[in-house]
């Protein structure tokens, strides 16, 4: 049921009530709400003002990073198409390495991409912050400190990808190629920012860390020089024996595939080593990046074939020390003889256990 009372009942009620302020409150309440509406109408223009800053800064940022990154894009694309395009050719399929220039190209827009969109929105927060009349100089400060205990902390992190990056940059090495880390050494089958992946000899996969290669070496850049060392006795016609290296080193560039691999003709250099038995003959060829070794197996199997042909023999294998002594003095390989093998010498004796003495008699 629904009653109302006289405005001086109200009154009378208000002030009988214990820790009530009558009218006051009323009147507080009305200046607080007065106040509040005043203070919203004067700073509604700021708030929208600041509002439709931050809302430009955004845009501006997503609108930039996207076209700076769709742009790297682009570019990386076309990089790929002319590199795809050279490798048609004959001197491209010699040069290019589609694979390896397709994973350097793929690397460094990916570093280009993620600096550009840290730059893009950091800048744009640090913005938005001093729209929102946020003091940076703390926030910069910390930022600063944090920065340095996460580079101490992570700093081999840090040296592994500035490496990989200038790995990347410098082209120093790719996929296919064959290069000597010092740590281990094989063929490269992926180049990243941090770690480098290499096929070694026996199959084996090495992950380098790009910070711990202090020396690279590239065996698969410009060219490659297959040496072998040809060592026959020393009574044998060494004329005979250059012209026969000749001629299996010219049959051999000639001949498919190596007519592609061998860059030069088989060169004799002559004579390394002059023993009182044997003499050592060098030869030398240059070949196509990473193919000495096989140039080099080839050129062994032909110049034996050829030497067998002419009637050059080649120097016998040395025995070890070892052996060398035994089939000279079969003695040697003799043990000392021993008095201990006497059981009546005096060495054997004195090895012999002492017997306990006798017991005495009472």
């Amino acid at each position: 049921m629904f009653w109302s009372a006289s405005p001086a009942a109200a009154a009378h009620l208000s002030a009988a009530t214990p820790g009530s302020s009558g009218p006051a409150s009323l009147d507080d309440a009305t200046d607080k709400a007065t106040n509040a509406a005043g203070w919203v109408q004067e700073n509604w223009g700021t708030w929208l003002t600041s509002g439709l800053q931050i809302l430009l800064i955004i845009v501006i940022a997503v609108v930039l990073r996207h076209v700076i990154r769709r742009t790297i894009t682009k570019l990386i694309e076309r990089m790929n198409r002319t590199v795809a395009a050279a490798q048609g050719t004959a001197l491209g399929g010699l040069l290019v390495n589609a694979e390896r220039r397709r994973q350097r190209s793929e690397a460094i827009g990916s570093v280009l991409r993620s600096v550009a969109s840290f730059v893009i929105m950091g800048t744009a927060a640090l913005t938005v912050l001093s729209v929102l009349k946020i003091n940076l100089a703390p926030l910069l400060a910390s930022a600063g400190v944090a920065g340095v205990a996460i580079g101490f902390g992570a700093r081999n992190l840090v040296t592994d990808f500035l490496s990989g990056v200038f790995m990347i940059l410098e082209d120093q090495y790719g996929v296919g190629d064959e290069i000597d880390a010092g740590v281990a050494t094989g063929t490269v089958i992926e180049v990243g920012l941090r770690v480098t992946k290499l096929r070694g000899p026996n199959g084996a996969i090495w992950y380098i860390r790009n910070g711990e290669v202090k020396r690279i070496g590239n065996l698969s850049q410009g060219w490659s020089t297959a040496a072998v060392d040809v060592v026959i006795a020393a009574d044998q016609d060494l004329e005979r024996a250059r012209d026969t290296i000749t001629a299996a080193g010219d049959e051999m560039s000639k001949a498919e595939p190596w007519n592609e691999q061998l860059w030069e003709p088989v060169e004799v250099l002559g004579l390394s080593e002059v023993h009182l038995e044997t003499v050592t003959i060098s030869v030398s060829a240059k070949t196509m990046p990473g193919k000495a070794l096989g140039v080099e197996r080839e050129l062994r199997w032909r110049i034996k074939h050829a030497l067998d042909a002419a009637g050059v023999h080649l120097a016998p294998r040395p025995l070890p020390e070892d052996e060398e002594a035994a089939a000279t003095d079969p003695a040697a390989a003799m043990a000392a003889p021993s008095a201990l093998n006497n059981p009546l010498s005096p060495q054997s004796l004195a090895t012999n256990p002492i017997s306990s003495p006798s017991k005495l008699g009472k």
